[in-house]
């Protein structure tokens, strides 16, 4: 056989090539060579990129491109330190909002408008490094927020420029219909506005447009006039019957027209009674039907107040007839009826009521005397006895016209002489204004309130000088309140007048005594002459006359012997002409 082929040691297959070896070193070295030279860069790149914004970086606008953390909190400190401490202004029309960074909550967080570049962590990703130097972003001021602060500050501006919408309604005055329009309202979008301020805040805080929304009524201006035509007239088209059994009653227009309106209810328009309104009238038109119930009150006996008891009355209950009437009003002749049942009434007032005013002992007492003259003792006599009786709790004010009435003959007047422009007159109430000084007097030494009264335009000699109150129906009149913490009864009566001798007006205020009052009075001021008019017509009343003046009334409220306050009510008299009866005199220089 053969011999098997072997491989030598010298075959070329396996001879070294220096060659080639020296080319391996070179590419070996030529490699590591670049690593190095890419691991240098990069070395550089995480050099010039770490703890650096990128290069086109804003913050609200402020360029911090390639600075440094500790620059770009420098940069921006600087930059915001003014605007971070002006107000935010919000404007609406010709008005203008301002809320303080401190009051809207709103604080510069420097560390976080940073922190959202991602500048304060390191940097080893090549492409995030080539980003920070070639890449451009902007970000907003980040803030530190109060929140709750904030929505509180934005609530107030709402406060002041929100409208509620006003619905339509019709009322009956004179038993008439009368449409109120319905107007529009308006809502500030509070959500909206934090946001606008979040966003505005701290470099955009001026000239902020708030954003208001209209808020529409429910119903409008024809579906009104639909239930004029519909509704509202209809009501007005006569009497309902009440009927209690065997027994009926009607119920005038004039009785149920205050008590009805017609207003908007879950969007709709509802004819609505109010039984509190509708109490007395129906009362009244009802008095055949059952026996009035009686409230407690207070009287005075043997120069003491002794309570009467209050009474239970049998009768219809408004809330009954408010319910049931609203479904007749649209409808005519006899349907428009209804039926109910009599219930016992308790008083509005009970006895326990009455008990827990306290009206135990005379508060205060004050007397005005007049001459003989037949129109006073029928004016004043008639205005007391309308005022006596009267019952004032804690907090309630008296009014003179409300309680006492248009002087008419109806209402028990007579003519009389009284003050007109400043010279006496001929009119139904004359005499009246001795009614209200007298109850001034009496209300001023029990120290309650004077919630409004005027002196006479000239001084009459009979009153006391500043402490004095004229009236006229409607526009002038007597009113103080009840400041004590219990009731007052005002007793009032007259001592007419003779040929012979003068007549009284007497006011005893009854209740708690809580003060002790004293009055003082200033010096005269302020002088003014009367002049001379002439007066041809027969409303004539001669008159001299009366210096004019200004003159201050101290009124000192002591408890216990101790002062506790003063006040100082300041009267200011004309002159009063002196008045003759006659035409005025030729000019001697034209005759």
């Amino acid at each position: 056989m053969a011999p098997t082929p072997t491989l030598s040691e010298h075959d070329p297959t396996f001879a070294e090539d220096p060659q080639s070896n020296r080319g391996n070193r070179i590419a070996l070295v030529v490699l590591g060579a670049v690593v190095l030279l890419l691991a240098g860069l990069y070395l550089v790149l995480h050099l010039a990129t770490s703890d650096k914004l990128p290069s086109g970086t804003t913050i609200g606008g402020i360029d911090v491109g390639m600075s440094s953390v500790a620059d770009a909190r420098a940069t921006l400190s600087d930059e915001l330190a003014a605007p971070a401490k002006e107000p935010v202004r919000i404007v609406r029309g010709k008005k203008t909002f301002e809320l303080t960074p401190e009051e809207a909550g709103l604080a510069v967080d420097i560390d976080a408008s940073i922190a959202q570049t991602g500048a304060d962590t390191s940097v080893w990703n090549p492409f995030t490094m080539v980003d920070i130097l070639l890449g451009s972003e902007s970000y907003p001021v980040a803030l530190d927020v109060d929140e709750s602060a904030l929505k509180s500050a934005v609530a107030s501006i709402a406060d002041d420029t929100d409208r509620e919408v006003a619905e339509g309604r019709i009322d009956f005055p004179d038993a008439k219909p009368e449409v109120t329009e319905p107007k529009a309202g308006r809502a500030v979008d509070q959500s909206a506005t934090v946001t606008q301020v979040r966003e505005a805040y701290p470099l955009k805080h001026t000239d902020l447009k708030l954003p208001v929304e209209p808020v529409e009524p429910a119903v409008s201006s024809d579906d009104l006039a639909a239930a004029v035509t519909e509704l509202a007239e209809p009501a007005m088209d006569g009497p309902v019957t009440i009927v209690a059994g065997d027994k009926k009653a009607d119920l005038a227009q004039d009785d149920f027209a205050p008590a009805l309106s017609v207003q908007v209810t879950d969007g709709k328009l509802t004819p609505v009674v109010d039984p509190k309104k509708l109490a007395k009238p129906l009362a009244e038109a009802t008095k055949s039907i059952g026996t009035p119930a009686k409230d407690a009150t207070v009287v005075i006996r043997s120069g003491k107040p002794v309570v009467v008891p209050g009474k239970a009355g049998v009768g219809v209950v408004p809330t009954e007839v408010a319910e049931k009437i609203v479904p007749v009003l649209t409808k005519s002749g006899d349907e428009r009826a209804i039926e109910v049942e009599t219930k016992e009434k308790q008083p509005e007032t009970t006895t326990k009521d009455v008990q827990k005013l306290g009206i135990v002992e005379k508060v205060s007492s004050f007397t005005t005397n007049f001459p003989y003259a037949e129109y006073r003792n029928v004016n004043q006599g008639r205005a007391a006895a309308l005022v006596n009786g009267t019952l004032l709790k804690p907090g309630e004010t008296f009014s003179f016209n409300d309680t006492v009435g248009e002087r008419t003959a109806a209402n028990g007047f007579t003519t009389g002489t009284m003050i007109s422009n400043g010279v006496f007159r001929e009119d139904l109430g004359g005499g009246v204004s001795q009614v209200a000084t007298t109850l001034y007097n009496a209300g001023f030494f029990a120290g309650l309130e004077d919630v409004t009264h005027k002196p006479h335009s000239f001084y009459i000699s009979r009153y006391p000088v500043g402490r004095e109150a004229t009236v006229a129906w409607p526009s002038v009149d007597l009113k103080f309140k009840n400041t004590t913490d219990h009731g007052i009864l005002i007793q009032a009566w007259v001592n007419k007048s003779t040929p012979g001798s003068q007549g009284s007006m007497n006011v005893v205020l009854w209740g708690t005594k809580k003060w002790d009052i004293s009055a003082g009075l200033s010096s005269r001021r302020n002088p003014r002459t009367p002049a001379t008019r002439y007066d041809a017509t027969d409303k004539c009343v001669p008159q001299a006359g009366v210096a004019g003046f200004d003159v201050d009334v101290y009124r000192t409220f002591k408890q216990d012997g101790k002062v506790v306050k003063r006040e100082t009510i300041t009267a200011r008299y004309n002159a009063a002409d002196n008045v003759q009866c006659r035409p005025a005199p030729k000019d001697k220089k034209g005759g």
